[in-house]
């Protein structure tokens, strides 16, 4: 492949390709297939505000080619993006701030283009790699790929832009997102395109034949129009695509829609508790140990979501929220001890339970003094 031949320096290759190295990315442009690897494995290629800061100026170039796509992918086999870089932000008050306003703009961006992007699952895609590919028109699992949306284990929300993507996974499942977003539930493999989160599964020992023809793609051989090559690539993948398998949910589809339609958190526990079978008995026992504060603030959020009609509003209503959880003393700070520092599992909420927690309108309100979120100009 191009990345064994990567040097940092302006380099064109055999193929036509130029290789360089930004920060924690690697590139390589290809005469249509415009090729971004995510290079932090040894911290499963987390999400920097660096690393957004290099995305953001090479996708508003790239978005205005034509032909054109994007490919995303992450170093290594572990994991796609194991999510943003959230150590980091605990310790900086700049980073709080900036991290989620540039981290939404860049998100946004993907949702706006007219291109392909094509990012593929070897392993691990939670929270900000989610963020970096759902917006975008496909996403490719594999049988090693592991989802999750596991911010209400750390005090946090789903963020990302998930607020608009989760209740909109799947036509006719409403409460799926739902489920997932409060849950943080993991999928794997098949389960991840049957979710809806991807929308192809293609087995590993393919993906690099997969890759090679994206690479290899060549301005004379593709539509002229944006709709028509979003359709190319669509197959393009689809000639790889394993069957389809069995899906993990399946069994368990009328439960979750019950379950997770309930119009309060308390209700959906309540909804769990009267199922009383061996899966939503492991629901609840997951739910119970999450933030109080976390679990009314994304189920509210995601109730929101579901009725907005552009991702910008979304994000703006994220953006809000983000700055409420980086308050002193929010729960934030303490699942990110208990679950990332000290590591032993056992966060101290405050409140400590959901009936303490009254006012969810405060997580919708703008802080004083705080930015109103806005989309990075195209």
């Amino acid at each position: 492949t191009t990345l064994q031949h990567l040097r940092p320096s302006f380099d064109v290759g055999t193929r036509g390709v130029a290789s360089y190295v930004d920060g924690d990315l690697l590139v390589d442009e290809f005469p249509v297939c415009k090729q971004v690897t995510l290079n932090r494995p040894k911290h499963l290629n987390a999400l920097s505000l660096d690393m957004v800061r290099s995305l953001a100026p090479l996708y508003r170039k790239w978005s205005a080619q034509h032909p054109g796509l994007i490919l995303l992918r992450g170093a290594g086999d572990k994991a796609f993006c194991a999510g943003g870089d959230i150590r980091a932000l605990t310790t900086c008050k700049e980073q709080q701030r900036d991290f989620f306003f540039e981290e939404y703009q860049l998100n946004h961006l993907i949702s706006c283009l007219r291109i392909p992007h094509v990012a593929v699952y070897r392993g691990i895609v939670m929270g900000g790699g989610v963020g970096l590919s759902i917006h975008g028109s496909h996403r490719v699992a594999t049988e090693t790929t592991v989802f999750a949306m596991p911010e209400t284990a750390i005090g946090l929300f789903p963020d990302v832009g998930a607020t608009w993507a989760l209740p909109r996974l799947v036509p006719g499942r409403p409460s799926l997102g739902m489920f997932l977003g409060l849950t943080g539930t993991r999928l794997k493999a098949y389960d991840v395109k049957a979710a809806g989160i991807a929308t192809h599964f293609v087995l590993s020992d393919r993906l690099n034949d997969l890759e090679r023809a994206l690479q290899d793609l060549q301005p004379m051989g593709c539509p002229s129009d944006h709709v028509q090559m979003m359709d190319m690539v669509g197959k393009l993948i689809g000639q790889l695509e394993a069957p389809d398998g069995d899906c993990s949910l399946a069994p368990h589809w009328d439960q979750i829609e019950h379950c997770f339609s309930a119009d309060s958190v308390e209700e959906i526990l309540e909804r769990l508790q009267h199922d009383g079978s061996d899966w939503a008995r492991t629901v609840l026992d997951r739910m119970v140990k999450m933030s109080p504060s976390s679990l009314k603030a994304s189920h509210a959020a995601l109730k929101r979501g579901a009725r907005l009609t552009d991702p910008r509003q979304a994000f703006e209503m994220e953006y809000t929220m983000s700055q409420y959880f980086m308050r002193e003393g929010s729960d934030f700070f303490e699942g990110v001890r208990a679950v990332l520092v000290d590591k032993d599992q056992t966060p101290k909420w405050r409140p400590a339970t959901l009936g303490e927690v009254t006012n969810t309108a405060n997580f919708f309100r703008p802080l004083p003094g705080s930015r109103t979120w806005f989309p990075m100009e195209q």
